[in-house]
């Protein structure tokens, strides 16, 4: 399942963490976003992705697009930005927070559909979207491994996120799987 994404470096890395933080306390502050060089070829390169915001182990923000129609530099500073401040399970983020939140980027692979989803899907290693009609939930690969979650139960929880009941992917419910790059300030120390 492995996409047509060549793995980012760890300048990249660390160059998509900056920018992510920037574009957070560049909303926080009502500045505009930050500006990014485009002479970097692997961030200009169209890619999904998602931004997650933590204090301490707390989820704070997550944000993501499946859209890889724009530059993954620019998805990282819109997803960053908006996990601060649109994120509807939170509040706002103040402009005091941004010193105790840590950032974590997903960088997700192409999707692909999945016809046997206790065989094919490894907690850890996929993410998954399940929908059907106009529902539809996403769960990134980490959250599997965070939880401890069998495949069962990770399916079972993106049918929740989706609004389903969680035996939905088991009565005609759409899932896609896809891998992603996951990252953190944590990991650079940045």
């Amino acid at each position: 399942m492995s996409g047509p994404y060549p793995p980012l470096g760890e300048d990249e890395r660390r160059a998509l963490l900056h920018l992510a933080r920037s574009a957070m306390v560049a909303r926080l502050e009502n500045l505009p976003p930050p500006d990014w060089p485009r002479d970097r070829p692997r961030l200009v390169r169209p890619q999904a992705a998602f931004v997650t915001l933590k204090t301490g182990a707390v989820l704070r923000g997550c944000i993501g697009s499946l859209d890889p129609h724009a530059s993954l530099a620019d998805n990282v500073v819109r997803c960053a930005a908006a996990a601060a401040t649109e994120d509807p399970r939170f509040p706002p983020l103040e402009s005091a927070d941004a010193v105790n939140l840590r950032i974590e980027i997903s960088v997700l692979g192409p999707l692909a559909r999945i016809h046997t989803p206790l065989e094919e899907v490894v907690p850890g290693r996929h993410g998954l979207v399940v929908s059907s009609g106009s529902r539809r939930g996403l769960l990134l690969p980490q959250v599997a491994e965070e939880h401890g979650w069998d495949a069962r139960t990770f399916l079972g929880e993106a049918c929740r996120k989706a609004g389903l009941p969680p035996d939905a992917w088991e009565r005609g419910a759409t899932v896609q799987a896809f891998e992603a790059e996951v990252f953190g300030e944590e990991d650079l120390l940045v």
